[in-house]
């Protein structure tokens, strides 16, 4: 299962984070994403609210109930081992975090889940690969620039990596082109302006052209 996952995940590249949004809202965006190719969706723990694990448990469980093997649900800000237990009993496919925690990233091997934690350095990269990490989320990558990650990509060709926070349609393709296996892309797939304005029609919209930008990139480098 876990390899069928990290497979799915290196298909289509593209992972949309949720975060705070819920119920019908949810489904829509979902909907949204999956009409324009998205298959990967993440959801977010709000570390703020002190509901969050019962809030992202519950809209986990239920994405997974309503699209079942159309889209590959995950838990996304995970930093606890409760936190981690709890994704896997509402059936996440796999755990991002923003951290490198080798307790968290043994116990999602444990369940079975595909395991992608947060790090910004050669150190916490290679820390994270060795701890048994699937991918290696580069974050936030918008903030360190696209010249810092070709410079890790040179010695750490060997480790899969995702590109979070700062990926847009006009540099998606030189991340993957610098080596990334994908992307996690919050804003541009979840504006909460066009969600709350029911215009999901503009993110189905917005997933069709990353989509594109991935589908065209895996042509030419075939």
């Amino acid at each position: 299962m876990t390899e069928n996952i990290i497979n799915v995940i290196e298909e289509n590249k593209i992972i949309a984070i949720c975060r705070g949004t819920y119920g019908e809202e949810l489904f829509q965006l979902v909907s949204a994403l999956e009409k324009g190719g998205v298959k990967l969706v993440e959801v977010t723990f709000d570390q703020g609210d002190p509901d969050c694990l019962s809030k992202t448990s519950t809209a986990i469980a239920k994405l997974s109930q309503k699209f079942n093997d159309s889209m590959v649900i995950g838990a996304g800000t995970v930093v606890t081992l409760e936190q981690v237990e709890t994704a896997y009993q509402a059936g996440a496919k796999y755990i991002i975090s923003p951290n490198t925690n080798p307790a968290i990233i043994k116990r999602t091997k444990e369940l079975g889940m595909v395991s992608m934690p947060g790090a910004m350095t050669p150190t916490e990269i290679l820390a994270a690969h060795e701890a048994g990490a699937d991918f290696v989320k580069v974050f936030p990558v918008g903030a360190l620039g696209l010249g810092y990650v070709k410079d890790i990509r040179g010695p750490i060709n060997h480790v899969k990596l995702i590109a979070t926070a700062g990926v847009t349609p006009d540099n998606l393709k030189d991340y993957l082109a610098a080596g990334f296996s994908g992307s996690g892309i919050s804003g541009y797939l979840t504006n909460k302006k066009f969600i709350q304005s029911k215009q999901f029609d503009v993110l189905t919209e917005h997933a069709k052209e990353l989509m594109q930008i991935v589908e065209k990139f895996k042509a030419e480098n075939k």
